[in-house]
């Protein structure tokens, strides 16, 4: 390589130098420049990154105040049966307007609505009051563990100018019977399993000798006996033997 370099002429070693500067600014122009904002993108990831995790570290430190509270709102709600929950919210209602002196004119029908936490009863009503009457009407049904709120509000003078008339949408929350606790709570409790037996010790069996095989004697060899031939009869004359006187 030195041998080719030394062997260039000034103009053409000037030229390879050029199309080499060339060259270099080509390939970082290409490859390098589009990566300049790499790093300011690693940056800001990074630093969302450790906002995200301070928003989670400071949520976590929260779970137990947070379930404190919970437990304050569900303690402060009356433990009142579902089925009775609007006649419970109608006659509040009335009882606090007889306490205070304030007119129900005319009311409206009773709405239910549940979300996760809660069933919510609302209810409008149209009043007839005095300014203090009202004001304690209003005052009553939200003191205490009631959950009872205004939601709605509209005011009015009446016809003669003596007394306030207005329309009040009232809403109530009630506890929502949890499906999981009403379940559990209504299973019956498991019946004990019963105590298992000890088990019994295994005895070794030892292998006892085999008792002589029994040997049955043969049966006895039959043998033919020929049935005995008739003598044959003597067809000789017999001797004659001499008389005697």
């Amino acid at each position: 390589m030195k041998t080719f370099w030394n062997n260039l002429r000034p103009l053409e070693k000037r030229l390879v130098v050029g199309v080499a500067a060339m060259l270099f600014v080509i390939l970082n122009a290409w490859f390098v420049v589009p990566h300049f904002s790499d790093w300011g993108r690693v940056q800001r990831r990074t630093q969302q990154a450790i906002n995200t995790l301070n928003l989670f570290e400071t949520t976590v430190r929260q779970v137990p105040a947070l379930e404190q509270q919970v437990k304050r709102l569900e303690s402060e709600g009356l433990a009142v049966p579902q089925e009775e929950q609007a006649i419970h919210f109608s006659t509040t209602i009335q009882s606090q307007a007889a306490q205070t002196g304030v007119a129900i004119q005319s009311t409206s029908r009773i709405s239910t609505r549940t979300n996760q936490f809660f069933v919510e009863v609302s209810q409008t009503i149209v009043v007839q009051s005095k300014e203090q009457q009202l004001v304690d009407f209003l005052y009553n049904l939200g003191s205490g563990n009631s959950l009872t709120r205004v939601r709605d509000l509209t005011l009015h003078p009446d016809q003669s100018h003596q007394q306030l008339s207005a329309n009040v949408k009232l809403v109530a929350s009630y506890q929502k019977k949890s499906v999981g606790r009403a379940a559990a709570a209504a299973a019956p409790a498991p019946a004990p399993k019963p105590a298992a037996a000890p088990a019994r010790p295994v005895t070794p069996v030892r292998e006892s000798a085999q008792p002589p095989a029994k040997t049955t004697p043969p049966p006895p060899a039959k043998t033919s006996v020929p049935p005995a031939r008739p003598a044959a009869p003597n067809n000789k004359p017999a001797a004659n033997k001499p008389n005697t006187l």
